[in-house]
């Protein structure tokens, strides 16, 4: 039981990420490899503001800011100096390691003394139920573990109803249009170049976020917790697609936290069932190129097969 909560609530807790990476990848098509180091900055603005006694909801807030912040970073080198999407947030992640080490002042800072959102999270569950563990359906779960899955589920559905609610503005329209149709839209008097650096500001805000709250949730901030979180975020996109489709902005949001939770619980099930850590990340790589290349398989695939029974057909 206690497997499945933590899965549950880093998964809803990544799921800030997954959307994040949905509005890079999925609303401008922009292959923003910042990610890997906005969720480390997260977590390290974060750390140093906890453990300088500044209350976690500043804290989280001034995470979203620098996220925010390296996203217009990445979005002015591409629209601005005309540097290639891709090298632009490489540049920015390669400079974001040693902003971090600087942010932290070393490689890894515990919080484990400090107050965070999960000990807040916990000692109001002990102050209304008086009592370090309880029963749900006849499982044994601990107040805290519940507590913050709690919270995590609540932030999840704020940022994801937020995020719908935004899209539906004058300008959260404009800005799917810009990554949708930029040369109508560019004609519409919409200046593109800012929609892209609006787009990822919020994007690497989001995904500073989730490294924040992360951060709090485990106890600590690392400089190396951001390797491969891009991935992460396209295999939860992936997953959530699979389960919802594409249509609906509103399914679509939905579905990229479910594919978040969905897509944790498989990793813990994973190495509950013996898979190595050391194997993770290339199990994730693996499983994300498979997703990305079998649609196009598949539909290749099809187009052969009506190719030969109209073939035979006329023959």
């Amino acid at each position: 039981m206690l497997l499945l909560i933590g899965a549950l609530t880093i998964g809803l807790i990544l799921s800030l990420l997954a959307l994040g990476v949905f509005i890079s990848f999925r609303i401008f098509s922009f292959p923003d490899i910042t990610a890997d180091g906005s969720i480390t900055l997260g977590g390290a603005v974060v750390a140093v503001l906890i453990v300088a006694h500044v209350h976690p909801m500043i804290a989280s807030a001034a995470a979203f800011v620098a996220g925010a912040i390296a996203g217009m970073a990445t979005g002015t080198l591409h629209t601005r100096f005309r540097i290639n999407g891709l090298l632009a947030g490489i540049l920015v992640m390669t400079a974001l390691y040693s902003v971090n080490l600087h942010v932290m002042g070393k490689s890894n800072l515990p919080l484990l003394s400090e107050r965070t959102l999960a000990s807040m999270a916990e000692s109001a569950a002990l102050s209304v139920l008086g009592k370090s563990v309880v029963h749900p359906l006849g499982w044994e779960v601990g107040t805290r573990d519940g507590a913050v899955l709690a919270v995590a589920l609540a932030i999840a559905v704020i940022a994801g109803a937020s995020l719908y609610l935004f899209f539906r503005t004058n300008l959260g329209t404009a800005m799917q249009a810009a990554g949708d149709n930029p040369q109508m839209i560019r004609a519409l008097g919409v200046n593109v170049d800012n929609m892209i650096v609006l787009g990822l500001a919020l994007s690497n805000g989001l995904i500073a976020l989730a490294g924040g709250l992360l951060t709090q949730y485990q106890g600590f901030a690392d400089v190396q917790m951001g390797i491969g979180m891009v991935v992460w975020g396209l295999a939860s996109i992936i997953i959530g697609e699979a389960l919802v489709g594409v249509r609906d902005l509103g399914f679509v949001i939905t579905g990229a936290v479910m594919g978040s939770v969905l897509f944790r619980l498989i990793v813990a099930l994973a190495l509950r069932g013996g898979l190595n850590p050391n194997d993770l990340k290339l199990i994730t790589a693996l499983f994300v190129f498979v997703a990305l290349v079998l649609p196009s398989l598949l539909k290749r695939v099809q187009q052969t097969r009506r190719g030969v029974q109209h073939t035979k057909w006329v023959g």
